[in-house]
């Protein structure tokens, strides 16, 4: 059996979508919430078998990796988490790169020489890496229509992919996978695909809601958040921090959103200007892993929230 294992945001859907426009193969897909990386402990695979895993930290799937591989299970590995201590194992490959300025899908890209670039710009963007979306889009010489149209599309795939539980979501991932694949051009998937009007007119919506809510404590370096418990926080958590980077390059900010279950699920940004810090910061935190430029922590106790506002403005201090 094959397996692709992938987060359900823009980055691994179409990190995803690119791998197999160029190797097509039936497969069975193991998926979830952005936040649901440990996506390996779902998987019995056996000798023979085969992994894909794209987006997905090599750290929170370590145990079920290793045995896999003792198995005799092939894996294959791209992503752009820090992924702790690697294997060494000939039946493992990995394509990681920490760099901020990267994602997943930019890394199958260069692995596939471009074939499938456009999917990739699009997952830069929704990936909040602006810069690197544009510097990958040049050869491609794109209209800034084009442009805006990619930038849409990157930012209604990765907000379709937050949620407590799949509950929240518009569609599951992997079905919004499936609808995905069914367009090699992505402007044909923008111009005709249902599940993008829905995740379109859904992000309009919540992020009407989530620009109405003041910061909790803003300063000159960064911005604390504080979300309702409600659908439509959980959704927008993600790309609304995302958007409040983009408006504030140089500041930091933080969104807490009130779980079901009690307490907060954290996402930071790191100032734009200075891309660094957010991984840091929440690995301070049980729950906390991430990138250098965006990071979160999946429980955070309401008692617990002084404690990482300190730490917040202790990692993003200003001048």
């Amino acid at each position: 059996m094959k397996f692709d294992v992938f987060n359900g945001d823009a980055d691994g859907l179409c990190a995803l979508h690119q791998l197999r426009l160029a190797e097509p193969a039936t497969t069975t897909l193991i998926t979830g919430v952005k936040r649901d990386i440990g996506l390996l402990h779902r998987i019995d695979a056996q000798a023979g078998d085969e992994i894909l895993a794209l987006d997905i930290a090599v750290e929170k799937n370590a145990v079920p990796l290793a045995a896999a591989l003792e198995k005799g299970v092939k894996v294959r590995w791209f992503d752009h988490h820090n992924p702790g201590e690697l294997p060494v194992h000939p039946n493992f490959q990995a394509t990681i790169d920490t760099s901020a300025d990267t994602c997943t899908s930019l890394l199958v890209d260069r692995h596939l020489g471009g074939a499938h670039r456009l999917w990739a710009v699009a997952a830069a963007f929704g990936d909040n890496l602006h810069g690197a979306a544009r510097r990958a889009a040049e050869p491609l010489r794109l209209s800034m229509a084009q442009l805006d149209a990619l930038r849409e599309l990157g930012e209604c795939l990765n907000y379709n992919g937050y949620g407590d539980s799949l509950e929240d979501l518009h569609f599951h991932p992997a079905e919004l996978y499936r609808a995905l694949h069914a367009y090699a051009d992505p402007f044909a998937f923008i111009h005709e695909a249902a599940e993008f009007h829905t995740l379109s007119t859904g992000y309009v919506l919540d992020m009407a809601q989530a620009r109405a809510i003041s910061a909790e404590d803003v300063r000159p370096s960064g911005a604390v958040y504080i979300l309702p418990d409600a659908a439509w926080a959980r959704r927008v958590s993600g790309v609304y921090a995302n958007d409040l980077a983009t408006a504030q390059p140089q500041r930091a900010h933080a969104l807490l959103t009130r779980s079901p279950k009690g307490y907060y699920v954290v996402s930071v940004r790191a100032p734009l200007v200075n891309k660094t810090g957010a991984d840091e910061l929440c690995r301070k935190f049980e729950t906390g892993g991430g990138r250098k430029a965006a990071a979160g922590i999946n429980i955070l106790p309401e008692a617990r929230i002084p404690e990482f506002v300190a730490e917040f403005f202790r990692a993003y201090p200003g001048q």
